[in-house]
C-alpha cells in the first residue's frame, strides 16, 4: 500500500485559453531511492501539455488525462492495456477507483498548507515568485518550493479555474482531499514553472524537480483530444494502472 501511495504522490509532480492552442513541456527528475527494501533507480520523464478551447490534455509515458469542459467529463488513458475510464465533472475518484483503492482513501487524508513567499527569481526568462507547500498524510510528509509565473502567453487564471482543480484530484489520485486542500491550492497565484520537492516516508527522503522548459502556442496533433479507437473503456481504474503499469 505504502508503494502505490508514493507512486500517486510523484505523479503529481509529473503530473497543469486562448486562439490557437498551447503546448507545455516539463521535465521531471526523481533521485534514487529505497522505501522498506524496495529500490528504485534514478529517473527523468517527459510531461507534455496541450490547452486548447475548453479542453485539456496532459500525456505521460503511462497516462493521459483529457479534461472536456464542453461535455463535462474526464477521461483517463492508460497505455500499458490501451484502456480508458471516464466520469462526469466535477471528478469524484471514488467512481474510478476499485474497492480496495476505495478503502484506502478513507485512511489518506491529505492535509496541504500554501505560504506565499517575496522570493523571486528569473527561471528560463519567465518571472518568477516563490511559495512554499507543506503536504502530509499517515507517515509521509512533502515540503516543496513551487515557483510561478503570470508571465505566459495565456490567461493563467482561466486555466487555473478551468482545469487545476479537477486536475490536482485525479492526480492526487485515491488520497482523501477535502475542501480545504481545495482552497490552500487557490492560493498560488501563477502557473507553475518549477518545484523543488523533499518528501520523507519512513524516514527516508528523497527529492523530485520538475522543470518547465517549454510553452509555446502550436497547432495541435490530430488526435491529442480525443481517445483512440483501439482503446477499450473500463468501468474502473485497476491497481495495476494506479501503481504506473
Amino acid at each position: 500500500m505504502k508503494k502505490i501511495i508514493l507512486i500517486l504522490v510523484i505523479s503529481v509532480f509529473l503530473f497543469s485559453v486562448v486562439s490557437g492552442d498551447i503546448y507545455v513541456k516539463t521535465k521531471t527528475h526523481t533521485d534514487a531511492m529505497e522505501i522498506m527494501g524496495q529500490k528504485q533507480a534514478a529517473k527523468d520523464e517527459i510531461v507534455e501539455q496541450w490547452i486548447g478551447d475548453n479542453i485539456y490534455t496532459n500525456i505521460t509515458g503511462k497516462q493521459t488525462m483529457i479534461i472536456d469542459m464542453n461535455k463535462k467529463m474526464i477521461y483517463i488513458l492508460i497505455h500499458g492495456n490501451k484502456s480508458y475510464v471516464e466520469t462526469p465533472l466535477p471528478l469524484d475518484m471514488k467512481k474510478l477507483l476499485p474497492a480496495q483503492a476505495v478503502q484506502m482513501m478513507s485512511m489518506m487524508k491529505l492535509t496541504l498548507k500554501i505560504t506565499p513567499t517575496t522570493e523571486t527569481k528569473v527561471i528560463n526568462n519567465w518571472k518568477c515568485v516563490g511559495y512554499d507547500m507543506d503536504m502530509s498524510m499517515m507517515m509521509m510528509s512533502m515540503k516543496s518550493r513551487i515557483w510561478v509565473t503570470k508571465d505566459v502567453p495565456f490567461d493563467w487564471k482561466k486555466f487555473q479555474d478551468m482545469f487545476g482543480v479537477e486536475t490536482f484530484k485525479a492526480t492526487m489520485a485515491s488520497m482523501q482531499i477535502g475542501d480545504e486542500v481545495i482552497e490552500e491550492m487557490k492560493k498560488i497565484k501563477g502557473f507553475q514553472v518549477k518545484t523543488e520537492m523533499t518528501m520523507t516516508i519512513m524516514g527516508q527522503s528523497v527529492k523530485i524537480t520538475s522543470d518547465v522548459i517549454e510553452i509555446a502556442k502550436k497547432s495541435a496533433p490530430a488526435g491529442v483530444y480525443k481517445i483512440p479507437a483501439d482503446y477499450k473503456k473500463e468501468a474502473k481504474l485497476s491497481m495495476g494502472a494506479l501503481r504506473g503499469k
